[in-house]
């Protein structure tokens, strides 16, 4: 976990993100600043769909995609919507440690039998649902995934600032992943 950066206090913040949306997320979020009024997304934040997460920021503050993983491949239109329509210039790109996409292999007979046991799957369909669909969705590490989704959207948002962070379950913060 070396490769974080906490944010304890406003000289945390790197000055690329400071008077930005991005730095004012972390603001809300790790430091608590008072909330302001916001009648307008100030940015995107993509982040897994985890519930153990909670992002401590004012109403009409940010749109969120809550996707496994962080991974917003499959989500790009809404990404294209909140820049083109919601004039958001910044996206925060959230992951978090503990991810059940890690080695989503692990989990395959749990998948396959929660999906029979609770959905009334046949058992042939759901395997070949997670055969299917696993390999789009696994992620090896999640700092290492954040970097390379943050890398993949800045080519196809050359305009759009994107801060990679991660989202520590122990302790309810957000780090930077530092890029170098």
């Amino acid at each position: 976990m070396n490769r974080l950066l906490p944010v304890a206090a406003g000289g945390d913040i790197p000055p690329e993100y400071r008077n930005t949306p991005i730095g004012q997320l972390l603001a809300f979020h790790n430091l608590k600043s008072p909330f302001t009024e916001f009648q307008n997304a100030q940015l995107l934040v993509g982040m897994c769909m985890d519930n153990r997460k909670h992002l401590h920021i004012p109403d009409n503050f940010a749109f969120i995609i809550r996707a496994g993983g962080a991974n917003l491949r499959y989500s790009e239109f809404k990404v294209s919507f909140a820049i083109a329509v919601g004039g958001v210039r910044h996206i925060a790109l959230i992951g978090h440690n503990n991810c059940g996409m890690v080695n989503l292999h692990a989990r395959k007979e749990m998948f396959i039998s929660g999906l029979v046991e609770h959905a009334g799957w046949e058992r042939e369909l759901a395997e070949q649902h997670f055969t299917q669909f696993s390999p789009m969705f696994e992620i090896v590490n999640e700092i290492d995934f954040v970097l390379s989704e943050a890398k993949r959207l800045r080519m196809r948002y050359p305009k759009i600032q994107i801060a990679p962070m991660l989202y520590r379950v122990e302790d309810n913060l957000l780090y930077l992943i530092n890029e170098a």
